[in-house]
């Protein structure tokens, strides 16, 4: 979660997720356990193939485990983890699995509707694949592969971090989440990401682009890269949260003529009531609208009515199949191509609402 302040009069400087932290810790606690030696600096490999450093402190070894930190440095980015101690405990296990634990600061999910099952510690997809890549490899190098590890990630103060995130109404308890598909946190203040949004627009017309890519973030630009091969890297923007600035940029670039949007369906059940900045920091789906709209899409009233027990718009799908020929789906793409299209009348515009496991359902006219 990020917070608003005024863009550095620099360059801005990237910094690197939850995640990517505990990665690192993880890694190098790993190779402190198996050569009961402390490791002060490591480097691991990012998902979009960069190479990071960081620095470890608080080592402790013994010949059962071991234990380290990393500060996370957010960049540019005024995240609310910025600074935050990443913890990270891990010990060799005779089930040969790669098990994770949760330690004090990172929630706990309780509610369906996640990617991680309920009674799991909120650690993401990609930093759980992670982990577990630089884990194999270790004992792999080692001759361990009999053993697998068990990681115990923990933040300090993560409790009183994740009070300024929505992650309760999530239904995640006791602190925050490890995050990051990338492994990069791009500036994401309010001014400073639209300013790399409107930077971006600028470099794909500067390169004679006509045809703009944009998402809201690495997922939903993967998903549309398959549909979509031969647009360039340049032609990719991700607008993140801010629907409103993009669209008016796009609007002020007649260069551009077409313009595929990915959207998530949390972020579509925002965008479909007209709330242009979809940060989940500053705005929260509308189950009342949603109802509304079903209603409005012809559902019966017992249908319609579920929606009010939802915890999180992503969970939609578990009462409107997630498929093209589902009316709701249509009619929510229809309230969110009328709000972007009014802010950028003159281009050609087509959206792909896109659900956690990567399947689209396309809208134009």
């Amino acid at each position: 979660m990020s917070e608003l302040r005024d863009i550095p009069d620099r360059p801005l400087r990237r910094g690197y997720t939850t995640g990517a932290c505990a990665t690192a810790c993880t890694k190098a606690a790993l190779l402190g356990l198996v050569t009961q030696q402390p490791v002060e600096k490591i480097t691991i490999e990012l998902p979009v193939g960069e190479v990071a450093a960081f620095y470890l402190t608080n080592f402790t070894i013994d010949k059962a485990q071991a234990s380290c930190s990393t500060i996370k440095d957010a960049g540019d980015d005024p995240d609310v983890t910025h600074l935050a101690t990443i913890q990270v405990t891990v010990e060799l296990n005779e089930e040969r699995e790669i098990i994770f634990r949760r330690g004090e600061g990172v929630g706990i999910v309780t509610l369906p509707g996640l990617e991680i099952a309920i009674g799991e510690p909120a650690i993401n997809p990609v930093p759980r694949r992670m982990m577990e890549t630089v884990c194999k490899k270790i004992l792999s190098d080692y001759q361990l592969t009999a053993y697998g590890v068990t990681i115990t990630v923990g933040v300090k103060d993560g409790e009183k971090i994740a009070k300024r995130t929505l992650n309760s109404r999530l239904g995640i308890l006791k602190g925050i989440s490890i995050l990051g598909t990338s492994g990069i946190v791009t500036p994401f203040s309010a001014s400073s990401y639209i300013a790399s949004i409107e930077q971006g627009i600028d470099v794909a017309v500067a390169n004679n682009a006509t045809t703009l890519l944009i998402n809201s973030g690495a997922r939903s630009e993967k998903m549309l890269k398959s549909i979509f091969p031969t647009i360039e890297s340049y032609a990719c923007i991700h607008y993140g949260n801010w629907i409103r600035e993009t669209f008016e940029k796009i609007n002020s670039s007649p260069e551009i003529k077409t313009v595929y949007m990915g959207i998530m369906l949390g972020k579509a059940a925002k965008l479909a009531q007209g709330q242009l900045n979809t940060h989940s920091g500053k705005t929260s789906w509308d189950k009342k609208f949603i109802y509304e709209l079903a209603i409005e899409a012809a559902y019966e009233e017992e249908i319609a009515k579920k929606v009010l027990m939802l915890n999180m718009a992503g969970r939609l799908q578990e009462i409107f199949t997630f498929t093209s020929c589902e009316k709701f789906y249509q009619l929510l793409l229809q309230k969110c191509y009328n709000h972007c299209i009014q802010l950028a009348p003159n281009i050609k515009l087509s959206i792909y609402l896109i659900n956690a496991e990567g399947t689209h359902i396309p809208y134009s006219i």
